[in-house]
């Protein structure tokens, strides 16, 4: 359980830097609901971190959750944000998951 504790944690991490991408695009209203979803997302994603550190090691926990945060804002960076695309960022990011995804299965 506390695996899946880590992963939504790691989704909260990329909408609190969705939120602070977007609320350096905007301005007024706009870019105060956007800093408000960024506190939002950092207090839920740092409580869930803490939570699934109860039982799961500090180290593979925080990579995971790290690693999790940095693949997702990529994504989002290209998808939302309209960042480059190129042989090497995708490299690279396919690495990152599959330190993920390692460090999951080595894991107790």
């Amino acid at each position: 359980m506390n695996w899946l504790i880590l992963i939504i944690a790691g989704l909260f991490e990329v909408g609190f830097t969705t939120c602070l991408g977007k609320a350096n695009e905007t301005t007024g209203a706009a870019s105060n609901w956007w800093m408000a979803g960024f506190y939002v997302c950092i207090i839920i994603s740092m409580g869930l971190l803490s939570k699934a550190i109860e039982t799961l090691p500090i180290g593979t926990s925080y990579a995971v959750w790290t690693g999790i945060g940095a693949v997702g804002t990529v994504i989002v960076g290209i998808w939302l944000f309209k960042e480059p695309v190129d042989f090497w960022r995708i490299f690279f990011i396919t690495t990152l998951i599959g330190s993920i995804v390692g460090l999951k299965f080595v894991s107790h």
